[in-house]
């Protein structure tokens, strides 16, 4: 029993000495890709910011109609106030409240929206460039593709690549 034991155990040994030197013997090839780069210059990214900036330049411009509105009748409120009659600067004023509660209510909801909807945006982004790097990582035979580090040399760094890629798959 122990000489089978000492058997298997000399056998294991080697196969793991076999393996170890084989892989040291090759290449290890490692890549970096700049995921903040593909969202600012892959043409797939700049179309969905167009894509939103068109989607959502209706709302902004409401909320901007709204904010300049709201801003004149304050105004307006401010420079006429002392002339007022007391009940009537109460009832301007709790108008002008309501409405500043409406505009905060309409632009955080907007900013909600638009952080979704370009969450979404970016996600599809994101998942086509994954693709694209999975394809560059198979074809040029890279052992492992990074998309944060502290610190990459540039020579690993594939971005170009990538968004060359992107672009051209279309």
């Amino acid at each position: 029993m122990k000489s089978l034991f000492r058997q298997t155990s000399l056998a294991l040994l080697i196969g793991t000495a076999a393996l170890v030197t084989s892989v040291q013997a090759q290449e290890f090839k490692a890549g970096f890709v700049n995921t903040d780069r593909i969202f600012r210059e892959a043409n797939t990214a700049k179309t969905a910011q167009a894509k939103l900036e068109q989607e959502f330049a209706r709302r902004e411009k409401e909320l901007v109609d709204i904010g300049n509105s709201l801003k004149s009748a304050t105004e307006k409120f401010e420079r006429e106030a002392p002339t007022m009659a007391e009940s009537q600067r109460t009832t301007r004023q709790r108008q002008l409240v309501d409405q500043d509660r409406d505009f905060q209510r309409k632009r955080r909801e907007f900013q909600e929206d638009l952080s979704a909807r370009k969450n979404e945006e970016l996600a599809q982004v994101l998942e086509r460039a994954n693709r694209v790097v999975k394809q560059v990582a198979e074809a040029e035979k890279y052992d492992v593709i990074l998309q944060e580090a502290v610190y990459i040399n540039p020579k690993h760094d594939i971005t170009d690549k990538v968004i060359k890629a992107l672009n051209a798959a279309k």
